[in-house]
């Protein structure tokens, strides 16, 4: 694959990703977090496990050697992280959502660097706490807001989806990135589908939720799951992880959009704060550099 086509297809992930967001806001509005969280995941779960099975055939001694870790990043990382997400969703803003979102390789490197017991570069400790401003512009903490009980959820999420990304390296023995990505996947959509029948029935309100709603967590397993998270590691494998990862910043800018043509219009203070979060991500990631250093 071209360079070119590779890059198109990353974009494209991180687009499904910020526009997951609104269809999440949407959904929300006819789905409790538990089923919407549990039906697009159980959706998205089949839908790589039949993609893995085609496409390269599933090793069962990986899944032998693995299942103990699968599973806890599964129920962490899957489970914990979409409940966070799903529940935070009822009081955050799509847009705010996405933003904080988009942090989350930033705290990744910053728990990364803690664990080995490293300091981190001062540029990306620079590039987190402008991250952070444009975060609080974008709720709109200067100004008087308070962060919702929503944002926080998520900003928690974000953190758990931070150490996931973490065990995955730390735990897993030889496994591919698909097949930890895959196992994982079913360990946290059985997770999130035994909370939701325990709390509630979710084959009936999915059912009843309407054409529209269903559709939108079709979208959201295939399109925000399974094809976003196979586009990007196309992504990686092409160009390279540092020249993908700076795509992420398109999640919330994508988020933003969205939101715009949905109607309802951010004001400035959140429109700057999109553009300062993602200066900071660009200065944590070393693609600008403080004035003054090579």
């Amino acid at each position: 694959m071209s360079d070119g086509s590779a890059l198109s297809l990353s974009a494209l992930a991180a687009i499904f990703w910020g526009t997951n967001f609104e269809a999440t806001r949407v959904a929300l509005e006819h789905l409790s977090p538990w089923t919407a969280a549990a039906s697009r995941f159980a959706i998205a779960a089949v839908a790589i496990v039949i993609w893995l099975g085609v496409s390269r055939g599933i090793n069962f001694q990986v899944l032998k050697r693995n299942w103990p870790a699968f599973a806890v990043l599964g129920v962490a990382g899957v489970t914990g992280f979409n409940a966070a997400l799903f529940l935070g969703m009822q009081s955050s803003s799509p847009v705010t959502a996405a933003l904080i979102m988009g942090t989350t390789p930033l705290t990744t490197n910053l728990l990364d660097a803690l664990a080995q017991r490293r300091l981190p570069k001062g540029t990306a400790i620079v590039g987190m706490i402008v991250s952070f401003v444009g975060v609080a512009m974008t709720v709109g903490a200067f100004s008087g807001t308070r962060f919702s009980g929503g944002d926080i959820l998520i900003l928690i999420g974000s953190i758990g989806w931070s150490l996931y990304s973490i065990g995955c390296r730390s735990w897993v023995r030889e496994a591919s990135a698909v097949e930890t990505a895959t196992w994982t996947m079913v360990f946290g959509a059985f997770g999130l589908v035994v909370i939701s029948l325990f709390v509630g029935n979710p084959v009936q309100e999915l059912v009843q939720s309407g054409s529209v709603t269903q559709l939108l967590v079709l979208y959201m397993a295939l399109g925000g799951s399974v094809l976003a998270y196979l586009f990007w590691q196309v992504g990686i494998s092409v160009r390279g992880p540092a020249a993908t990862s700076v795509l992420f910043n398109l999640v919330p800018v994508a988020a933003l959009l969205v939101a715009i043509a949905f109607g309802r219009m951010p004001g400035w203070q959140q429109i700057l704060g999109v553009f300062v979060a993602i200066l900071g991500v660009l200065l944590a990631s070393g693609r600008l550099r403080l004035p003054g250093r090579n």
